[in-house]
């Protein structure tokens, strides 16, 4: 008996009249995963490469070989790019803060933003300008940070203004995690509806859905997309895994993932695919936090020591039972 070969359809392509596919990438995986990419992925987002110390480590000192690198990537093979991050409290160097009253302040971001864009401009399509500005607990709306404590609260809204003045035909938008928690929903929902209201030039949310197998709920990704959509703004997802361990389970026997895992989890991506796809008039775009199981964020985070298996497709590249119940409908 002769054994076909299963085909296997791009990604990218069955979704073609839903919303683009991305996928984050660094310089190893450009490396180590350009098939996968090049077959199945029509976007790309830097993890880490265009974040401010990666490009300015110091002031006035701009370093832009490795986002350069993934850039030319994009372009050679015809791959749009998504531009991650601008504004963030992390992975920002102490210089930019140091010395700095408002103006001092104002000026800095003005200068990386603009420098940073207009490098980009053609090839990156959208931006995160913000990423993760609101808290997760308590009253207060905006997470205490160096931005928010010497600029002042319109720090988020003269970001966005420098963004569209550094490259008008860029989408741009504020990102964030916990996006479908009930609580902080309603918390991004009153920042970015706050920043509609005021004319502040903002295009869409990134609901980062760094989600598992039981969390967020269905029913609060759907309240979370109805909510955010009905401001009249694009949703991107940014930055989707579905890790197989929930968050109490802190395990670090496992060297691959069991049957039931796989089972679960091929279950969670086909109820939440299938939900993406009611609405597409919405979501433009999702993007996956890496594109294979290889490599992902999620190895050693939250616990040390421990793999994790959230995508599509397993190590050896190869399609998972979770990729078939997303293409297959």
């Amino acid at each position: 008996m002769v054994k076909t070969k299963v085909e296997v359809p791009s990604l990218s392509k069955v979704y073609e009249e839903f919303f683009n596919v991305g996928a984050a990438v660094n310089l190893r995986t450009i490396e180590s995963q350009k098939d996968l990419l090049r077959n199945h992925f029509n976007s790309i987002t830097a993890e880490n490469e265009m974040k401010f110390v990666e490009i300015q480590p110091a002031e006035g000192q701009f370093t832009f070989q490795s986002a350069d690198q993934l850039a030319a990537f994009a372009n050679e093979n015809g791959i749009k790019m998504r531009g991650h991050t601008l504004v963030w409290h992390n992975q920002t160097p102490d210089w930019v803060f140091e010395n700095a009253d408002r103006e001092t302040l104002l000026q800095r971001m003005k200068e990386h933003i603009n420098t940073v864009m207009n490098r980009y401009k053609g090839t990156v399509f959208c931006w995160d300008v913000v990423n993760e500005a609101v808290t997760d607990e308590g009253t207060e709306i905006l997470r205490p940070t160096k931005w928010l404590e010497i600029i002042g609260e319109d720090y988020i809204e003269r970001a966005f203004e420098f963004a569209h003045e550094a490259d008008p035909d860029a989408l741009l938008f504020y990102n964030d995690y916990n996006e479908s928690n009930p609580e902080k929903r309603e918390k991004i929902y009153k920042l970015v509806k706050s920043l509609v209201e005021k004319g502040v030039p903002i295009h869409g949310i990134g609901l980062q859905a760094h989600w598992n197998l039981v969390n967020p709920s269905l029913e609060d990704i759907r309240t979370a997309i109805e909510r955010y959509a009905s401001l009249g703004l694009k949703l991107h997802l940014t930055e989707l895994d579905l890790s197989v361990f929930n968050f109490e389970d802190k395990r670090t026997d496992l060297t691959e993932p069991t049957s039931e895992m796989l089972e679960l989890q091929a279950e969670r991506y086909h109820q939440v695919f299938q939900l993406l796809r009611q609405y597409r008039d919405h979501i433009t775009s999702v993007t996956f936090w890496g594109a294979a199981d290889d490599y992902t964020w999620l190895s050693d985070f939250p616990v040390r020591g421990r793999k994790n298996w959230p995508f599509l497709f397993d190590e050896n590249h190869q399609p998972k039972q979770s990729f078939w119940k997303v293409v297959q409908f």
